[in-house]
């Protein structure tokens, strides 16, 4: 669609919605630092860890349709400023703690809130033509790569006053967001152009939703296009610092260091190369090119000898997503119209959060009963099959 907006009522609703996805992923990467250390004194097996982030998958999973489907009927302010407000009540409640299962409640508020993303993408679909897109998606994935630098660090350092003061914190940051958007974010779907008819139940499931979405052929390649490398980089992120102890090992520290060169290469290519390069090249070309890039940085992981040549191969890999996966959710948001963003973004969020469940789960049993790098290796050939699907799909 064509926005409504002018030009720079358009730059300035981008800058906005920029800064929230920022505050809100930075809030977010506070706390994964402490987690582990604030949940020992109730339980400290790992399973335990690995529960409380599968519980916040599986709410997310759940929530991206529901706010999806909310935001093409009321809009997408409210349902960014409401999940942010509930964002901080989540992080407060684990800075309260006192039970195991505050903590899982925590997480489950967290997650549900986390689905505000489908929001923010649907946002940026309103507000943007169809030949700017793919680099204005790209601004998403530069707030995500800046947050993953600024969150953790931040966390590091509050984790010295006290364990808790990164869950106030992250609180403090989602009120501050909330307010922001409150006062300052522009609604960017006209009441013109929401869905007219009332909601109901199918729009709040998620596998009816994705049943609805896989009828169209094209958003069927899309998505399992999107579950492949999405699948791929969950397992890599997830494993990737038991693969680095076991096999070369790394500290904490020098995983930082990695992590690092992921974030600023994503935030590089995606806030800054993408929009210089999108409109010479088409689709095509991007999707292509960055799975290929993936698929060898994915490669290249498990078959670098020395732990120094990692950083080389994760910016290799962090380049090629950061060409895909913008250019995924532009080809999302044209397959539908205005009025369906919302459930479109909905749909691909429900993909994504089944991909943080079911690719750790995929690295963690590879890993052990296969070997250490075979999460990566069979990561390539995940990637390799998304290439052949786009060789297939008729993006026009």
């Amino acid at each position: 669609m064509q926005s409504t907006a002018a030009p720079r009522a358009n730059r300035r609703a981008l800058t906005f919605i920029f800064v929230t996805i920022l505050l809100d992923i930075i809030g977010a990467g506070i706390m994964m630092p402490v987690v582990p250390y604030i949940v020992r004194p109730y339980s400290a097996d790992a399973l335990t860890i690995g529960l409380l982030a599968v519980a916040y998958s599986v709410a997310q999973f759940f929530a991206a349709p529901v706010l999806g489907a909310v935001s093409d009927r009321h809009g997408r302010r409210p349902v960014l400023v409401v999940s942010l407000f509930g964002a901080a009540i989540g992080y407060a409640l684990f800075g309260i703690g006192g039970a195991l299962w505050v903590f899982f409640v925590s997480r489950v508020i967290a997650g549900f809130t986390g689905g505000n993303l489908t929001a923010a993408q649907a946002y940026i679909a309103d507000v943007s033509g169809p030949d700017d897109r793919a680099k204005n998606f790209g601004l998403v994935g530069a707030a995500f790569g800046l947050g993953f630098i600024l969150g953790p660090s931040l966390g590091g350092a509050l984790a010295k006053i006290s364990l808790t003061a990164p869950a106030w914190a992250a609180g403090g940051v989602a009120l501050a967001t909330a307010t922001f958007g409150w006062l300052a974010l522009p609604e960017s779907l006209a009441p013109e152009l929401r869905r007219s008819h009332p909601l109901h139940p199918g729009d709040f499931n998620p596998f009816s939703l994705l049943t609805k979405a896989m009828r169209t052929p094209k958003l069927r390649a899309l998505f399992s296009v999107i579950f492949l490398s999405r699948f791929a980089m969950m397992g890599l992120q997830t494993n990737f610092a038991v693969y680095t102890l076991n096999r070369f090992k790394y500290t904490p520290s020098q995983n930082a260091v990695v992590f690092t060169v992921l974030g600023v290469t994503a935030t590089v290519v995606q806030g800054f190369l993408i929009r210089r390069i999108s409109g010479r090249h088409s689709d095509r070309w991007m999707l292509l090119t960055g799975l290929a890039v993936m698929a060898v940085g994915m490669a290249a992981v498990a078959a670098v000898p020395a732990g120094w040549m990692l950083s080389p191969a994760i910016a290799v890999l962090a380049t090629g997503s950061g060409l895909v996966q913008p250019t995924l959710q532009s080809l999302v948001s044209k397959a539908g119209p205005a009025e369906e963003q919302g459930m479109l973004f909905g749909a691909n969020g429900a993909i994504t959060s089944l991909t943080a469940i079911a690719g750790p789960a995929w690295a963690g049993a590879v890993f052990d009963h296969v070997g250490w790098t075979a999460p990566y290796w069979s990561g390539a050939l995940f990637l390799a099959a998304a290439w052949w699907a786009v060789e297939r799909i008729d993006l026009e």
